[in-house]
């Protein structure tokens, strides 16, 4: 539908008005005066969740024996950047799944990585939401039980997806009543392809732990980046705030959380007497840090490929 193509359209509105409502002589001069070596000190801890980021999911990757090497793995990590940060809700991501199949033949394995990957990364955004809501309240104690039931739900979730047998089930109605006949063959072996070498549970909580220190390292390249503008709060805070916005940035309103993620930091270090000035300068620095920065890189490297794949993104 065409009112769908337009939601995105929703987020950039937001940050332009924004934007307009803050001096953007003072946002300029913020990021002018910013503390050069607490930058460098957050471009290191960036780097090294690049590392941790493209790590998380090649570990599932090679437990799946997808034949990929690290070197490859970054890379694809660097070009998915480029994608998530042109879709709404960072959907691009899932294109790992395609760059995936051409290392194991099937698209079933890649869409399987992405998806255990994908929750787990949810996982452990939440869990650090609660933790640090817990230590410190920025919002009601009582969400903690929300987002309780959420992570439950969500591990739940995970454990019946895991388990060939139920899914199956669950399949079956699906390829009966909804699927085409013309796409079932299609349908079953894609299915069958994604269970092809699926972890066993007991690799789920290191997956998870991956998945754990990626997200603090990723919140430590934004502490750094607030404490270069002055925003001098505890790191707990910054444990609660930053999960809380990505969340809400995860609305596909937007393209790369754009407008939905500056109301949100807006609203939340409000509560702690930080200008908006102030915030809004901590995510241009960030968004551009952690996310144009590397989509730039991956674009590049997209641009510079040889595969039919990549060159066929420039050439539509």
């Amino acid at each position: 539908m065409k009112w769908k193509r337009l939601l995105p359209i929703i987020g950039i509105a937001i940050f332009v008005y924004i934007l307009f409502r803050l001096d953007v002589s003072k946002i300029l001069l913020e990021v002018k005066n910013a503390n050069s070596n607490l930058l460098i000190t957050a471009l290191f801890f960036f780097l090294i969740f690049m590392v941790l980021q493209t790590g998380k999911w090649f570990v599932i990757a090679r437990v799946q024996k997808i034949d990929i090497s690290y070197i490859d793995a970054f890379k694809i990590n660097t070009k998915t950047f480029f994608y998530s940060f042109i879709t709404p809700s960072r959907i691009g991501v899932a294109m790992r799944a395609e760059y995936l199949r051409r290392h194991n033949g099937n698209l079933g394995k890649g869409l399987s990585n992405y998806t255990i990957d994908k929750v787990l990364d949810l996982c452990a955004l939440i869990f650090i939401v609660i933790f640090a809501i817990a230590i410190k309240a920025i919002i009601p104690r009582v969400y903690i039980y929300y987002f309780s039931i959420a992570l439950i739900l969500l591990i739940v979730g995970l454990i019946l997806f895991i388990e060939e047998k139920r899914s199956r089930k669950i399949l079956g109605i699906f390829l009966k009543r909804i699927v085409p006949k013309r796409m079932k063959n299609r349908g079953k072996k894609l299915f069958e392809s994604f269970y092809e070498n699926m972890p066993k549970k007991r690799y789920f909580p290191l997956f998870f732990l991956m998945n754990l220190l990626t997200w603090i390292v990723l919140e430590t390249v934004n502490y750094f980046i607030g404490l270069s503008l002055g925003i001098n709060v505890s790191y707990f805070y910054y444990l609660a705030i930053l999960p809380l916005a990505t969340l809400i940035s995860q609305i596909p309103i937007t393209i790369g959380g754009l407008g939905t993620r500056e109301a949100s930091l807006i609203g939340f270090f409000s509560l702690l007497n930080v200008e908006a000035t102030k915030v809004f300068s901590m995510s241009m620095i960030g968004l551009a840090l952690t996310a144009i920065l590397p989509a730039i890189i991956g674009g590049f490297l997209i641009l510079k490929s040889k595969k039919k794949f990549d060159r066929k993104f420039f050439n539509s």
